[in-house]
């Protein structure tokens, strides 16, 4: 049996995860959004990037509302460094975000390797490593690739496989997980 503290998921974060997916129904989101339920009517997103020394740590949704301000100041901040190009970020992916962080129970931010790509930046990263889909929810800002100091890759593909809303995909040797809100889905790089 797993031990729950070496997982980086405490037992209370755990009861969250059974409470949540008990009390909520089953629409899109459902467990993303029901775990963020015990942080309050708030949710934030807490990330940096390490390219352009930029980081965001903001509440962009109050009592049940997308605050579109502070929604695009952090797609601003998932921009495509590479093109320095923005777009809509989807609010469904900051949801997906902020409910992993919240069930990994950490202070410490995401770090934000590739937020949004342009079509000609997901070609560029597609030619170097066979790890890029041609067609990209990065390209649609759908998409986020994360990693955390204090956490390892299978802690967070964990929580983030728990929050049951989107694509997960872990990639241990370059340390760090995709979450994206397409269809809900796993995989490996």
């Amino acid at each position: 049996m797993m031990d729950i503290q070496n997982a980086g998921v405490s037992r209370r974060s755990l009861l969250r995860v059974f409470a949540a997916s008990i009390v909520v129904a089953a629409p899109s989101f459902a467990n993303a959004t029901g775990f963020l339920k015990g942080a309050g009517d708030v949710r934030r997103v807490n990330m940096y990037s390490g390219r352009s020394g930029e980081s965001v740590n903001a509440i962009y949704w109050v009592d049940g509302n997308y605050i579109p301000e502070v929604v695009k100041e952090i797609s601003h901040f998932m921009r495509d460094l590479r093109e320095d190009s923005t777009i809509a970020m989807n609010p469904h992916n900051m949801d997906i975000i902020a409910a992993t962080h919240h069930l990994l129970d950490v202070k410490e931010p995401y770090m934000l390797l590739s937020g949004y790509r342009t079509p000609k930046t997901n070609a560029l990263l597609r030619s170097e490593s066979r790890g890029v889909a041609k067609n990209s929810l990065h390209i649609k800002g759908m998409a986020a690739d994360l990693r955390l100091k204090s956490r390892t890759v299978s802690q967070m593909y964990a929580a983030a496989v728990a929050c049951d809303a989107g694509g997960v995909g872990h990639y241990y040797r370059s340390n760090f997980v995709h979450m994206d809100c397409g269809p809900v889905r796993t995989w490996a790089g």
